[in-house]
């Protein structure tokens, strides 16, 4: 049995990786500020392998006893959450990440960072590998959390070098499931409460931006060959099946059974027009790649926010 500590552990992805780690016998200790994390994604656990703390991880973050894993998931996701909670944003992803590779060092435990895609911003190379430097815009309005995290790769990689902590670093595209909050602002949660609303789906542009969605269970599996592997260099996680977001929205429609139109709106400051994962490296070096399709990840959402809407 490891102690693994998860911030951010009460969040969409951070909450299936309490389940999955502790279904693999694992003790976990979960630390959320719950900002934007929620206390139902973690209620239905009890096990006494199993702590919640309350806890800002942009503080020193204090631990009893033997840690083996540090996962630092802490981190508003969406653009909704990070245009309403800047500086927090920047905060988790500058002071959060030092605070977190503190307590790795102090435990001498191993560290792992979830990033994201956006550290490729608006790429101009189509799909995104990992060696790829990233278009960012550091001024503008998403630029809170791309160069949060683009930061948080740094630091990381410089406790790595300085004081050999045992780091990964694994780069999250989008990735849907249930416990996706219904008004978190990303694709999937809008859509699909739209259509079952009856409401105009809402694209932004002309819906020819592309991305590219992976399930949950895939990428938690990903997640944790990565944090068994000793691999150093980042590691992209998604699925590379890349739709529009006007096939997405499509989909969506006659997945639900749904009567909604879809409404165009202008596109929004530096929305990324594409995004797929060259996931070359997760294949030879982790022997990953997604299960789930499409189809099947989005009847299961859906299934997910037809209950919560009830």
């Amino acid at each position: 049995m490891s102690t693994i500590v998860i911030t951010g552990g009460a969040g969409f992805i951070g909450s299936h990786l309490c389940d999955s780690l502790l279904q693999r016998g694992h003790r976990i200790i979960c630390i959320d500020n719950l900002i934007t994390g929620e206390i139902a994604n973690i209620a239905h656990i009890h096990s006494d392998n199993f702590l919640f703390i309350k806890h800002d991880v942009t503080h020193y973050i204090y631990v009893e006893g033997p840690v083996d894993y540090v996962l630092h998931f802490a981190s508003p996701a969406s653009p909704i959450d990070y245009l309403q909670l800047p500086i927090q944003t920047l905060k988790v992803g500058a002071l959060g990440t030092h605070k977190a590779l503190g307590l790795a060092r102090e435990k001498q435990a191993s560290f792992l960072l979830a990033s994201t895609s956006e550290v490729y911003g608006d790429p101009l190379a189509h799909p995104q590998r990992e060696e790829y430097w990233g278009n960012v815009n550091p001024v503008g309005p998403r630029g809170v959390y791309d160069e949060a995290k683009r930061f948080a790769e740094a630091m990381t990689m410089a406790y790595h070098r300085y004081h050999g902590i045992d780091t990964r670093i694994v780069r999250i595209f989008n990735t849907a499931g249930p416990r996706m909050r219904m008004n978190d602002g990303r694709v999937i949660p809008n859509f699909i409460c739209q259509a079952l609303k009856g409401e105009d789906l809402t694209v932004y542009g002309d819906g020819s931006q592309t991305r590219s969605i992976c399930y949950i269970s895939d990428l938690i599996e990903g997640i944790h060959r990565l944090m068994l592997s000793d691999i150093h260099d980042p590691v992209n996680l998604g699925n590379p099946h890349e739709t529009t977001i006007l096939e997405l929205a499509q989909r969506i429609i006659q997945q639900t059974g749904s009567s909604s139109q879809i409404s165009f709106r202008p596109l929004p400051e530096d929305d990324p027009k594409q995004r797929r994962p060259d996931i070359t490296r997760a294949r030879e070096l982790l022997s990953w790649e997604p299960a789930v399709g499409l189809r099947e990840g989005l009847e299961k959402t859906v299934a997910y926010f037809r209950e919560k809407l009830k």
